[in-house]
């Protein structure tokens, strides 16, 4: 996909309420932050009973906030204007106050034996918040100024010579000019300058409310949040990075040595890391855009199918109009519909087509990363996307289905538990999908006449990993950073040098030019803002392959795993819809047993699914420097 940019926005546990925010009645709003639940008002010790009671109100409450909030956070998305964004803060603000007093009030109940699902629930609540406010309201306010503030200045971004983001992305994705590649690069990150101050700030008060809650930092609660020490979740994501990092190395070796054919030794030499500008994506998180330089030359035909979508859906012309364009999205997200009803899901309620965005509008802004809605808990599902006829957004669009389908499967659970197994899982679920999106599917749907034979493999496997593979690490060192930030590792004064320090150990890159601490490079990223855990796309880019094994066993697959499609697979599909509809009432291993009999991530099928390409690279690389 161009960009990986995938947060869910949805009303389904305090987590992912405050993702989008929601607010009780205004009128109402104070006696409640102070007096209920009303099982707590009691200074007694406290009782199992009192601990049941508690989570019960607690739930109603959060269920009771959850619709106002996600209609003022959709506006907020949608209509991206200083009054909707002064909205966003205040039910921010007064969501935040509600958790942190739930969450503190929840620690009451620390050590008593409790039920399985009074225990789980009280947990939840406490690691409910992304960014805790301490208990000071002056200080909870800020806090939502702040995160309002950030997410407005991304939202309305704009380069010195007013290009947008997506100008200046497809700046990067077409031209192969370094000088206006660096011009594009070094303009978007001029936006994210003016973040820096507020985020220091933000830091400060989010780890106050942290440490209230009894955590080191911030960073430490949200590695808290995986049903294993917060220390324990650290180790593991270096163990999977340590199962595919040789893959990477291999990939990274080979592309930058076709791109010192491509630039010359003064832009990218032959050793070392290489510079970020030249990707075809602006965070250089993903690489497919520069297939044409990367790609093999003696691999076989693969299929580029952008011309091959414009055609199918309509649009191959030199104008195309906005009521084109929007047909013609439909069209396409009607292709995703359809591939989860070939595995037996009912299709997607009409709301979600008269309410959805699908095409940026022409008369205002709105926050055009992409993301999956739940409004209501059941079944006002949407998404809200900008939209192209492109490779990146077919499978963007089965990818935001995932997290829909996903939404609907838990709507019967309690809404502690409306959410996915663990984070990960939510951003898995699409993307298994969209592996199928293989020749073989592709002709199943029409899109080509012909499957290409084994020949065309490693050039397929290839698009394949520029997308993948390539992003593997960036999807590990985004939590890296804040991890040390928030733990004061990465200090205020260190903040643009600690993010290249990581950039450089995970990804071999460095930036295009000198960068210094005048600028603010990580919010040039959607998810510092908008403090969206990242660590979540990293376990999906190893479970959606683990996931996706799994499914074409059960499809009785006995070829290549990349060459596997189960669409049109039910049995497959029912096994699959057993394991979302528990949503996040058990913990993850129990959900991952469901789905594929382990009760351990692994991302072996990473390697088994590139396995043909692998052993091309190493070819390839023989006689080079690898390493940086």
């Amino acid at each position: 996909m161009k960009k990986f940019r995938k947060s869910i926005a949805s009303t389904l546990t305090i987590a992912a309420i405050f993702g989008i925010t929601a607010c009780s009645d205004a009128n109402n709003s104070q006696e409640q932050s102070t007096e209920s639940p009303k099982a707590i008002a009691s200074a007694k010790a406290p009782t199992a009973e009192e601990a049941a009671i508690f989570v019960d109100e607690a739930e109603k409450e959060l269920s009771d906030l959850s619709d106002y909030g996600a209609k003022i956070a959709w506006v907020n998305a949608n209509f991206v204007t200083e009054d909707t964004t002064a909205l966003n803060a205040e039910v921010g603000e007064r969501y935040t106050k509600l958790g942190v007093e739930l969450a503190n009030k929840a620690k009451r109940f620390n050590g008593l034996d409790l039920p399985y699902d009074v225990a789980r629930k009280l947990e939840m609540i406490k690691l409910g918040l992304t960014l805790p406010a301490p208990s000071d309201a002056d200080k909870t306010k800020k806090l939502a100024e702040i995160t309002s503030k950030l997410d407005s200045i991304y939202a309305q971004g704009r380069s010195p010579d007013g290009r947008p983001l997506g100008q200046l992305t497809q700046t990067l994705v077409k031209s192969r000019d370094p000088a206006e590649l660096l011009k594009a690069w070094q303009g978007w990150r001029e936006i994210s300058k003016p973040m820096r101050p507020l985020y220091e700030e933000m830091v400060s008060i989010a780890n106050e409310g942290s440490k209230e809650l009894g955590y080191k930092d911030t960073g430490a609660m949200w590695r808290s949040k995986y049903d294993m020490p917060a220390d324990d979740f650290a180790a593991e994501l270096d163990r999977l990075w340590g199962q595919v990092s040789p893959l990477y190395d291999a990939l990274h070796c080979h592309v930058r040595a076709e791109m010192n054919k491509q630039y010359g030794d003064e832009v990218v030499s032959t050793e070392g890391p290489m510079p970020a500008h030249l990707f075809g994506n602006m965070w250089a998180q993903q690489w497919a855009n520069i297939y044409d330089i990367a790609g093999p030359k003696d691999g076989g035909k693969g299929i580029d199918i952008n011309p091959l979508l414009e055609k199918f859906y309509g649009v191959d012309h030199e104008v195309v109009t906005h009521a084109e364009k929007e047909t013609a999205v439909k069209k396409m997200v009607k292709t995703g519909e359809d591939f989860f009803s070939s595995l037996g899901f009912d299709p997607l309620p009409q709301t979600f087509w008269d309410r959805s965005l699908f095409v940026k509008p022409r008369d205002r802004d709105v926050q055009c990363h992409a993301s999956a809605w739940d409004l209501d808990n059941k079944e006002d599902i949407r998404i809200k996307m900008c939209t192209e006829i492109n490779a990146d957004d077919f499978q963007t669009v089965h990818h935001e289905l995932g997290h829909n389908y996903y939404q609907r499967a838990y709507m019967d659970q309690s809404l502690y538990y409306k959410n996915s197994a663990n984070d990960g899982f939510h951003e898995a679920i699409g993307d298994t999908v969209a592996l199928s999106i293989t020749p073989k599917y592709l002709k199943q749907i029409g899109l080509i006449d012909a499957e290409p034979d084994a020949s065309a493999d490693v050039a397929l496997l290839m698009r394949s990993a520029l997308d993948k593979v390539a992003f593997l690490p960036f999807g590990l060192l985004v939590d890296q950073w804040r991890w040390k930030v928030f733990n004061g590792e990465i200090t205020p004064e260190n903040y643009n040098q600690g993010w290249w320090d990581l950039r450089e150990k995970y990804q071999g890159l460095k930036p295009p030019v000198a960068r210094s601490e005048s600028d603010f490079d990580p919010g040039a990223k959607y998810h510092i803002p908008g403090n969206t855990p990242y660590s979540r796309y990293f376990l999906a880019h190893i479970l959606q392959f683990q996931f996706f094994r799994d499914m074409c066993k059960m499809s009785g697959n006995e070829g290549p795993l990349h060459r596997c499609s189960f669409y049109g697979d039910k049995e497959a599909g029912a096994k699959l819809n057993a394991m979302l509809e528990m949503g996040a009432s058990r913990p993850w291993p129990d959900a991952l047993e469901a789905m594929t009999g382990q009760r351990e991530m692994d991302a072996t099928a990473v390697l088994e699914y590139y396995a043909p390409l692998k052993a091309w690279l190493d070819e390839q690389n023989k006689d080079r420097q690898c390493g940086w």
